[in-house]
């Protein structure tokens, strides 16, 4: 653990910062304010992490998760006064900032907002970002809480606008706290509520191996669209399952098309279709052109949060699937798996995408994959050899015939 001692914050006293340095994948906080007599007014302790989605000057769409921020100030942070609530201010890396305000009720404190910024001048985490300058993010939270209770969220809580994704988790925090003390009492979240009522006891003898996920059905075949001011310009029909190991558990996610949300954009060298569900933020499947005539599947970005309440996300920029001509459509009935990651494949079934060039809504010509071609190859083949099969058998029946024909016409 690293404490930061800072100089007093006019209104709240002396300022005691701890910061608790997490793993890669989030980022642990720990921060206690104390007022000018040296007594606690506002704790709080949390992981988090934003992932970013931000156009590049060739127009392609690119994401980046912050995970890892780095060293951090705090000014700004107050206890709060007579006309300012408390407010938890925290600055990172290259003009990245965290800004929390609470509010108090009667009987209550509030967890009124939160802020975030980020700058894409900083070429090394946004290179080649289109737009330059500084972004933020502003959400209305309103979440109220009892006086003198802590809030407690073990699960992850997710806050979404703008292309700005903001993770949550093993959250605990008081405002206004009383007599300098940090109260026992939790006040949970929902999540954490349901969390406590079906979670099973794991014996802790047993050691923990490496799961392999349960052999799951089929996936359902949804149907989506894209839609721009000139109609239909993106058409895309398959069954879709996850695969993911994280933390060394594997486990396989079937999407339900009944229950997923779909929408995306078109453009002249880029395509993007985004589904997203109640524990998806998104799946991204992002096109391009390629040699001017020929489109393919280039980019998978997907953020989720697994039953555990951890977050997964991946990206790769870097694929080369899904290949056809412009002006016609791509169609593979068989299953084909898209690698994204070691940790992430997609298993598609009944697969047809048009990115580009769709006509009246509906579907062109479609280039099967190689698979389908290898299958329709096969049945002519087939035919083919039992045709000929029984020709052979009609012939040596024909032979046969005549042979008792022949025999029974000889000289006595």
């Amino acid at each position: 653990m690293v404490c930061f001692r800072l100089a007093p914050v006019p209104g709240s006293g002396l300022l005691l910062l701890c910061l608790v340095l997490g793993a890669v994948s989030s980022y642990a906080l720990e921060l206690n304010l104390t007022d000018s007599e040296n007594a606690t007014c506002l704790y709080a302790k949390w992981q988090m992490n934003f992932t970013i989605r931000y156009e590049t000057t060739d127009k392609h769409n690119k994401t980046v998760t912050i995970s890892d921020l780095g060293p951090a100030t705090y000014s700004g942070s107050s206890c709060g006064d007579d006309q300012n609530g408390p407010k938890i201010a925290v600055q990172f890396g290259s003009g990245f900032s965290w800004i929390v305000n609470f509010t108090e009720e009667t009987s209550f404190y509030s967890i009124d907002s939160i802020s975030f910024s980020y700058n894409t001048n900083d070429n090394t985490t946004f290179p080649d970002a289109k737009e330059k300058g500084v972004f933020t993010v502003s959400d209305r939270v309103a979440f109220r809480v009892p006086l003198n209770d802590i809030f407690r969220c073990n699960s992850l809580l997710t806050l979404g606008k703008n292309d700005v994704v903001q993770h949550y988790w093993d959250v605990h925090v008081q405002a206004f706290v009383q007599n300098g003390t940090v109260s026992t009492k939790e006040f949970l979240c929902d999540k954490d509520k349901t969390l406590t009522t079906v979670l099973p006891i794991v014996p802790t003898t047993v050691p923990s191996p490496t799961t392999t996920p349960s052999p799951k059905e089929k996936p359902e075949v949804g149907s989506y669209s894209v839609v721009n001011s000139n109609g239909t310009c993106l058409l895309a029909t398959m069954g879709l399952q996850l695969n993911i190991t994280h933390d060394k558990v594997a486990s396989v996610i079937n999407i339900n098309p009944n229950t997923t949300n779909f929408t995306g954009s078109c453009h002249p060298q880029t395509a993007l279709l985004r589904l997203s569900s109640s524990s998806i933020k998104y799946l991204d499947f992002v096109f391009a052109v390629k040699n001017e005539n020929r489109f393919y599947l280039k980019e998978v970005n997907v953020s989720m949060y697994l039953v555990n309440g951890s977050v997964f996300s991946i990206a790769n920029n870097n694929l080369s699937y899904w290949d056809a001509p412009l002006g016609s459509s791509y169609m593979c009935n068989k299953e084909q798996t898209v690698s994204v990651s070691g940790a992430f494949q997609i298993n598609t079934f009944d697969l047809r995408v048009q990115p580009f060039n769709v006509m009246e809504g509906k579907y062109s010509t479609a280039e099967e994959c190689s698979a389908d071609s290898d299958l329709n190859f096969l049945i002519p083949v087939a035919v083919g050899v039992a045709l000929g099969f029984l020709i052979i058998v009609v012939f040596i029946s024909y032979m046969i015939g005549r042979r008792k024909s022949r025999t029974g016409y000889q000289s006595v």
